[in-house]
């Protein structure tokens, strides 16, 4: 899964968006100016292959959330733990209305996915994740993250879990360095709780592995780790949906080889799609090397992840179940009306 530059496509673009290694587009606030302008970027995306390539963005709510003038404001996940507190069953129902109404608008732009619900444990110390995390308890991630996830499969959309095992317990933001976490596997089965909820109730399609080193279990991180994926997450948990590797031009990925060296380590540790984003030159080596791989399984797994339905924007905004969806969120986080241009 590859990242573009501009707000439309250029040649260069289709040229490597057709190479068969190639299995998706990942999208990010650069590509957005209007409604408008990304749904005819999508429509060209999906132009590109037949069958479509998957097209995924980061879209979680508070500061990440990609796409901004036009959609609705989706609030840091913490804001849903904050109600969880004082009303548990009206954050589960505000929880299950925000992952519809994420899912809905990406929808409406032909967008298969969001990288979204981000279920890592709000331990207090990691600014990364930090207001991005549901909550402190694993319970009540897990609750919550399952609210979220029937919203966004109403919506149309399947729901991809991060970042197992967990990020919430490191400090350094694995973008700048690679996190060592050195905490037991005891006391890592918090974390991962929620997937075991999530994938016991099958709300999970996909999970994303965290750049990280769990070195009490293994010294390689989690998107490399055969131990992680087949053996935790796989074996242990029972989860067979896609698993994602997250972007392999972060720094915490750096000394493990050249971008070719790192696919090849993701694939064969188990991963079903890598994603590589800001290094055209590395993305365009790591493809040509990847020319003959395919994993046929991996196919099925990817295939099950492509949206369904697609309302126009225009429909959607003036639908009722729209209008109520934002008036609730906008009553409840004590926001002013929003002023949403088609």
């Amino acid at each position: 899964m590859l990242d573009i530059d501009g707000h439309s496509l250029s040649p260069a673009d289709r040229t490597l968006l057709r190479e068969p290694a190639v299995g998706g587009v990942v999208l990010f606030t650069r590509n957005y100016v209007s409604p408008a302008q990304l749904s005819d970027l999508v429509a060209a995306i999906r132009a590109v292959r037949s069958p479509p390539l998957l097209i995924a963005v980061d879209h979680e709510g508070g500061r990440v959330q990609r796409f901004r003038d036009g959609f609705t404001a989706v609030p840091p996940m913490r804001e849903l733990g904050r109600q969880y507190d004082s009303d548990p069953d009206a954050a589960k129902s505000l929880a299950k209305t925000v992952g519809w109404l994420v899912a809905s608008e990406l929808r409406a732009m032909d967008i298969d996915l969001a990288f979204a619900p981000c279920v890592d444990i709000d331990w207090g110390v990691s600014e990364i994740i930090g207001n991005r995390a549901l909550h402190r308890q694993p319970s009540v991630v897990a609750e919550l993250a399952a609210a979220y996830c029937r919203g966004l499969r109403e919506g149309g959309m399947a729901s991809v879990a991060k970042h197992f095992p967990g990020h919430g317990a490191v400090v350094p933001d694995s973008h700048e360095q690679l996190p060592v976490d050195r905490r037991s596997y005891g006391d890592l089965l918090d974390d991962m709780r929620p997937y075991e909820k999530l994938i016991g109730t099958r709300q999970l399609a996909g999970v994303m592995l965290a750049h990280i080193v769990y070195s009490e279990l293994d010294q390689t991180p989690a998107g490399f780790s055969a131990y992680w994926i087949q053996n935790q997450l796989r074996s242990q948990l029972g989860f067979d949906g896609a698993v994602f590797c997250d972007d392999l031009s972060m720094q915490a990925t750096k000394t493990f080889g050249t971008m070719t060296q790192r696919a090849s380590l993701a694939l064969n540790a188990g991963c079903d799609m890598i994603l590589i984003c800001n290094d055209r030159p590395a993305a365009q080596a790591a493809v040509a090397s990847l020319r003959e791989y395919s994993n046929p399984l991996s196919l099925v797994r990817l295939a099950r992840l492509h949206g369904t339905g697609h309302m126009l924007w225009e429909t959607l905004l003036s639908s009722d179940e729209w209008q109520t969806a934002t008036e609730r969120l906008q009553l409840v986080l004590g926001r002013p009306p929003l002023e949403l241009n088609a």
